[in-house]
């Protein structure tokens, strides 16, 4: 009998040690990352919408993990950087506003990036889509940030038809311009099904299919439009076509993956980049809005892009990869910089070279439902505003006089109807001690600073603002909160 178990126990031995210490560790799935631009949260199917068909989406989040806590930074720069990066923006600069198509700044080139750490360990790095996190100088260009193809824009916004912002052409492949015709959400979702049918699966994948759907201008090509005749309203009904547009192509991607025979092993994750616009300020620059009725529904969440309210961080969001994650509701506190490390983990790569990550691995509440382990969300940090999410507790300051503080528990208030900061002063103190001490570590607005350059170099050569009659410098201006909020 001894003998009998000495080599049961050996046996068993030897099949333990082929299985590896961390499943994470030989997963190395392909990757597709999905992101829509300015979507709102309850114009897809699976989040409720009754008006437009996502049907593609709808399948994909019914069979995966729907993200019920899915959060980002309020506009499209920040959220772009915060997944690139793993660290939120105001650690480097990018947490105030867009990067615009008249600046020249970009993410700091000392950040190490999601595609960099991803081919040091094997894999193929591809962005099919919009970037938005510097074109001026090419050193800020994706194909020197790690990828090793990149098909689409460099800016925040573009025709859809003409591929340019007033008269610019913003359309590339591979650091060259690009002149085609074409409808820039098919043309993307076209180049990511080729580049899928070429891929050698023996190498793993990950894809950054950024489209720059729904953002404005609300275009959309004639058939679509057709397919919502019950839509009375006419931006709507634009924005409608625009949206099922997006789910046709992520259709088509999904069905490329399936012929090469890599869907099994391909993880899925689908989100907006921010919540959808509501105000006409941030509708975009190509188009006066103010004439327009912003077509986005954030559902139950208030405000929307560029406010600090949910409506401008929650996002519609989900995870599919076949037999790994289990389908159904996942309401653990997620955000896109958690993102990074998640992936990383995954693809058993190192992110030894880069700068403190606040992205967390959260793949076992992702793939089962685990509890996260995120308690907290920073919504943003700038000299002017903040705001912190802590439990179930949520503190939005704005420190520009007349000074004033939010303080919402979204459990019981997911509308942010019910300011209770008067009833908890010492629940407002510490969180607000919370941001403080995140704003001692920011690094000053890239925005800021630009527009006070731009500022004074405009008009004639004559400063608008009086910097000779004792405001001082940008900076100076920019430690004190005397700026304009967005």
């Amino acid at each position: 009998m001894k003998s009998i178990s000495l080599a049961a126990a050996l046996l068993f031995t030897g099949v333990f040690l082929l299985v590896p210490a961390s499943s994470n560790e030989t997963l190395r799935p392909h990757i597709l990352h999905i992101v829509a631009d300015d979507l709102g949260w309850k114009d897809v199917g699976f989040n409720g919408a009754t008006d437009i068909r996502t049907p593609n989406l709808d399948k994909l989040a019914a069979e995966g993990a729907k993200f019920t806590d899915f959060y980002v930074q309020s506009m499209c720069t920040q959220t772009r950087a915060a997944l690139m990066t793993g660290r939120y923006p105001f650690r480097y600069g990018l947490q105030t506003a867009v990067i615009p198509s008249v600046s020249a700044y970009g993410l700091d080139t000392e950040e190490k990036l999601l595609p960099e750490v991803l081919k040091e360990a094997g894999y193929r790095t591809a962005l099919v889509g919009k970037w938005h996190l510097g074109h001026a100088d090419r050193k800020w260009w994706p194909r020197q940030r790690g990828f090793d193809y990149h098909y689409g824009a460099m800016i925040g916004e573009l025709d859809y038809f003409t591929h340019d912002e007033k008269g610019v052409l913003d359309w590339y492949r591979d650091n060259q311009p690009v002149h085609e015709e074409g409808y820039t959400t098919q043309l993307l979702g076209q180049d990511a099904a080729r580049l899928i049918e070429a891929h050698d699966p023996e190498t793993p994948l990950y894809l950054y299919l950024a489209f720059n759907a729904p953002h404005t201008p609300y275009q959309a090509p004639q058939e679509y439009i057709d397919r919502y005749p019950e839509i009375e309203e006419p931006t709507r009904r634009i924005y409608a076509g625009m949206i099922t547009c997006l789910d046709d192509e992520i259709g088509r991607v999904v069905a490329a993956l399936e012929k090469k025979g890599i869907r099994e092993n391909t993880l899925i994750v689908f989100h907006s980049d921010n919540g959808g616009t509501k105000n006409a300020m941030f509708a975009g620059v190509m188009a006066d809005m103010s004439k327009v009725k912003i077509p986005c529904d954030n559902g139950l969440y208030r405000d929307g892009k560029a406010s600090l309210f949910e409506g401008g961080t929650r996002v519609c969001a989900f995870a599919n990869w076949p037999g790994k994650i289990e389908p159904g509701e996942v309401g653990g506190l997620v955000h896109g910089v958690d993102l990074f490390t998640t992936f990383a983990a995954l693809a058993g790569a190192s992110t030894a070279g880069c700068k403190p990550l606040d992205g967390l691995d959260v793949w076992d509440t992702i793939s089962t439902g685990a509890a996260s382990p995120r308690e907290e969300i920073v919504y943003n940090v700038e000299p002017f505003r903040g705001a912190v999410r802590q439990g179930d507790w949520k503190l939005i300051w704005r420190s520009l006089l007349p000074s004033s503080v939010d303080l919402y528990h979204l459990a019981e208030d997911p509308s942010e109807e019910n300011n209770l900061a008067a009833r908890h002063p010492e629940k407002v103190a510490a969180m607000k001690e919370r941001l403080d001490s995140m704003a001692r570590e920011a690094v000053k607005p890239l925005f800021l600073l630009d527009q006070f350059k731009v500022i004074q170099t405009n008009m004639n050569g004559h400063p608008v603002l009086p910097i000779d009659e004792g405001f001082g410098d940008p900076e100076t201006l920019i430690d004190s909160g005397e700026s304009v909020e967005n």
